[in-house]
């Protein structure tokens, strides 16, 4: 080695004590940028159950808010039945829920609870079955007295099927949505005089 040489070697810089680490190793190890934050999925909220979904017609939404419910806007007065036609149609409701077998037959005079109705027959099916068969019995029922029903009178659920015939109304439930509306404790003798009357019998 000649003269020059040990010279420019003693000219190059060394690497300092510890520091080992090679160029490749160093970028390596360098910060890697960070990875973009996910955004939160929500769940979706579950759907209520058949049970304990708020009823879906108006009619069955005013007959679950009870006679103390807010008042509604007046409409028309509708014009009433005679006594002894209303039990005509009650006489006919009830035989034929009877002859299906419905359990816990009841009748309820609301007459001075509600204003769109004068009575309530609430009954309990204990299939699918039996209780689509009840109301279409009812419909051939009512009809065989002269009162041919609307397309908008039955208004069917998987648990509560409602029949507006007028001056009666129709419940027919499974039993734990009887139990879970209450209509009978709701509408019953000892509940409030509401929008129909002025509380006396």
């Amino acid at each position: 080695m000649t003269g020059k040489e040990e010279a420019a070697i003693a000219r190059t810089p060394k690497a300092p004590a510890g520091d080992e680490t090679s160029p490749a190793r160093r970028r390596s190890t360098a910060a890697k940028p960070a990875a973009p934050r996910a955004t939160p999925v929500k769940a979706a909220k579950p759907k209520p159950t058949a049970t304990g979904a708020e009823p879906a017609t108006p009619r069955k939404r005013q007959v679950a808010a009870g006679p103390d419910a807010a008042p509604k806007p007046r409409r028309t007065r509708r014009v009433k039945a005679s006594p002894d036609r209303l039990e005509e149609l009650v006489t006919a409701v009830r035989n034929s829920l009877e002859d299906d077998k419905a359990e816990d037959i009841l009748v309820l005079d609301v007459a001075d609870r509600a204003s769109f109705t004068d009575r309530m027959i609430i009954a309990t099916g204990l299939a699918d079955r039996q209780i689509q068969a009840m109301a279409d019995h009812l419909e051939d029922a009512l009809e065989k007295v002269g009162l041919k029903l609307n397309r908008s009178a039955i208004q069917a659920s998987p648990d509560w099927v409602l029949i507006d015939a007028g001056d009666l109304v129709v419940h027919l439930f499974k039993p734990e949505a009887r139990a879970m509306y209450a209509l009978e404790r709701m509408w019953g003798p000892d509940s409030p005089h509401g929008e129909g009357g002025t509380g006396t019998a």
